[in-house]
């Protein structure tokens, strides 16, 4: 059984669930100014951005790469802190 990268921070997430929490987050307006492509910048729709982004892997890098920037806290747990006692 091969060991899966739990580390890594887009395992699990699809493409359209990137999309939509980006749209939700930032917006149309502020994605297509971080990645100015057709598809965000002239009537922009899910629909669209997924048939663009499947097919063009430079762009899907620069989407994925602005999910990680903008959502990273939800992906790092902070390590717990070891108490000390002062008995």
């Amino acid at each position: 059984m091969a060991h899966q990268n739990t580390q890594d921070p887009l395992h699990g997430v699809t493409l359209e669930m990137i999309l939509n929490r980006l749209v939700e987050h930032v917006g149309w307006k502020e994605m297509g100014n971080r990645i100015p492509v057709q598809c965000f910048l002239f009537y922009p729709t899910i629909t669209s951005s997924l048939r663009f982004f499947r097919k063009t892997p430079w762009a899907r890098e620069k989407l994925e790469k602005l999910y990680v920037k903008i959502f990273r806290k939800n992906f790092c747990p902070k390590p717990a802190r070891l108490g000390h006692s002062r008995s």
